[in-house]
């Protein structure tokens, strides 16, 4: 084997860990936040009878999540509920703001 075939090999190999570690990091950084997203700008998870992604129905539906940046879920300021009660995110699926 040549030292330049060695030498591509070994940088595509280092390039393959940089970019699978580049990826993992990335998806470390978010976490799933459930009742913070508005109607259809879910990331998944919607209940019963819908498909993932956008299929929310309701702001702020507390069974669908959004990726948000990791520790910042509890933390968001949302419009608080009809009857005054705030609503907060949470890292667990919510039985509030659920469609009718």
């Amino acid at each position: 084997m040549s030292n330049t075939f060695k030498t591509v090999a070994i940088a595509g190999a280092v390039a393959t860990a940089l970019a699978s570690h580049a990826t993992t990091a990335t998806a470390a950084e978010k976490e799933k936040c459930y009742g913070v997203s508005l109607a259809g700008q879910n990331d998944c998870k919607a209940g019963a009878g819908t498909t993932c992604a956008g299929s929310s129905t309701v702001d702020y539906q507390g069974n669908a999540f959004k990726l948000v940046d990791a520790g910042s879920c509890t933390a968001m300021e949302l419009p608080a509920m009809a009857d005054g009660t705030a609503r907060m995110g949470s890292l667990e699926e919510l039985s509030r703001d659920l469609p009718s």
